[in-house]
């Protein structure tokens, strides 16, 4: 990619944001920021105690990823976030325009199998069927691509490289 993007890593939890963002951002030279680190304490006790989070637990933490995606315009960045509405993928793209999505997708079993053999995170598996609910995968319109999460990181991340240069490229 020619030109420095902030790309947002999104998808259902269990999908290997936090594992794909920091290696993407590796092999695009740029920084890499963790999502969930945006979360105020109030969504993590949610989530931790089981309870999905609402629209407006979700807008506070959407404006810190957007401000900082925003700051990282021209310069490139790699931000977790599941991203799981078009309302919210909206509001992120308000804050940052020009920011590229990578959809991490993948079969509910797999992605619930690799959720139950995570250690020391808050989302419990419970929460997966909720998020599978909220889920509105990229539209047509929207800047960014799909990557599916079957293999290993490495794999993924290479999949995702290969994704993101092939949108950059002009159509012919």
């Amino acid at each position: 990619m020619s030109t420095p993007h902030v790309v947002v890593v999104m998808g259902v939890a269990g999908t290997g944001k936090t594992t794909i963002g920091p290696l993407l951002a590796a092999r695009l030279g740029v920084p890499y920021a963790e999502g969930d680190d945006f979360h105020p304490q109030a969504n993590i006790a949610k989530m931790t105690a089981g309870t999905p989070l609402s629209d407006e637990d979700r807008w506070p933490w959407l404006d810190a990823i957007g401000r900082w995606a925003h700051e990282r315009h021209g310069l490139g960045g790699v931000v977790s976030s599941s991203a799981l509405k078009r309302a919210y993928r909206d509001r992120l793209r308000a804050a940052a325009p020009g920011i590229v999505f990578v959809h991490l997708t993948g079969d509910r079993a797999l992605i619930e199998d690799r959720m139950s053999h995570r250690q020391g995170h808050f989302m419990p598996t419970a929460l997966l069927d909720s998020q599978f609910a909220t889920l509105q995968p990229l539209e047509a319109d929207e800047a960014g691509v799909r990557v599916d999460v079957t293999g290993g990181p490495e794999e993924i991340t290479e999949r995702a490289v290969a994704a993101l240069r092939s949108l950059a490229q002009p159509s012919r």
